[in-house]
């Protein structure tokens, strides 16, 4: 019988001899988009602009690492924005209302941290759907926060912020501290992720979850961390999205910006079906979606056609993935059906 899977076809592809994978195809892209950019769109190029550019992706890196995360573990978080979000909002409610910085800053991140634990709780013990449970979340979160925690959609920073408010404006030779956040949560995922149980123990759930917990890995718990730890990251990327423009708009809930995180994560080549990928991945998606949202605001794109363009380059990894990525051996022999 002729082999009709995915794989199949994948390797009969002209590319597949070169070793090609989704990674270094989207890095390629990148390098070709970059240089497609520096030379048809005035300044694109600069100094000033470059830095502006990985300015503005650094906190989407930051929550991509994040995401990626619970993806690897074969999962996923649609609440990571309202955590982010109402956390760092009540955190700056609190410091407008007297509270110290750092103790509003502590309040809001076990808020965060509780979230996250309630997140894993639901979907390792009471078995319910990570796709179910964390978009029920995000809209729980979003709406006890605006009901019972923070007066208006937009906070602000108080006007003396000291080193909270250096996260998001301070340089360090010349490189914006939101960079600099960046590559240290770069640096500690890969380390996380490589050298140490709980990356291993990750790795195994998201390539077979039921054999992970025959040999021994908590699974349970190893779930709860994953998403409490997600939720933290999450929290993080808030303060220095705070820091950075002086406030936080909780209307960021309804944005796309989830999306973004997902295309980021998904482009970069971190497979759905779990156990694949690492850091590079995120930073070579966070890469190519900074480089095309720049040339496109350079180009003065309307954010509705932005929409749209993300939107089809999510949906063609989507695609790409399931063939190459099968969620299981059942759907990865459905060709033969």
């Amino acid at each position: 019988m002729t082999d009709k899977t995915p794989s199949s076809w994948i390797a009969r592809l002209p590319l597949a001899g070169l070793s090609m994978t989704q990674e270094k195809i989207v890095f390629a892209l990148a390098v070709a988009l970059f240089a497609v950019f520096s030379f048809t769109l005035k300044d694109f190029a600069s100094i000033d602009n470059l830095m502006g550019l990985l300015y503005n992706v650094s906190v989407l890196g930051v929550l991509g690492l994040a995401m990626a995360l619970v993806v690897i573990g074969r999962g996923i978080d649609l609440s990571l924005i309202a955590t982010m979000a109402i956390s760092v909002a009540w955190s700056l409610t609190l410091i407008r209302t007297g509270t110290s910085i750092e103790m509003a800053l502590l309040y809001g991140g076990l808020m965060a941290l509780a979230i996250g634990v309630i997140n894993g709780w639901l979907i390792a013990y009471a078995e319910i759907p990570a796709l179910f449970c964390t978009l029920a979340m995000g809209t729980l979160v979003y709406g006890f926060g605006r009901i019972a925690l923070i007066p208006a959609d937009v906070v602000y920073m108080p006007a003396d912020a000291g080193w909270f408010g250096a996260l998001g404006q301070a340089e360090v030779l010349g490189i914006p501290a939101p960079v600099i956040v960046f590559l240290l949560f770069a640096l500690l995922a890969t380390g996380v992720l490589k050298y140490t149980r709980f990356g291993r123990y990750t790795y195994l759930m998201g390539d077979n979850y039921a054999a992970a917990r025959i040999t021994g890995v908590p699974t349970r718990p190893m779930l709860v961390m994953q998403y409490a730890i997600t939720s933290l990251i999450g929290f993080v990327a808030g303060l220095v999205t705070a820091a950075s423009v002086d406030s936080m708009n909780t209307r960021i809930v309804n944005s796309t910006m989830i999306y973004d995180v997902i295309l980021v994560v998904v482009l970069g080549g971190i497979g759905l079906s779990g156990g694949k990928g690492g850091v590079r991945n995120v930073i070579v998606g966070t890469l190519l979606i900074g480089i095309l949202l720049n040339g496109m605001t350079i180009m003065n794109i309307e954010y509705t056609v932005q929409n749209f363009i993300k939107g089809a380059i999510l949906l063609a990894a989507l695609i790409f993935d399931s063939f190459i990525n099968p969620r299981d051996e059942q759907t990865a022999q459905q060709g033969d059906i």
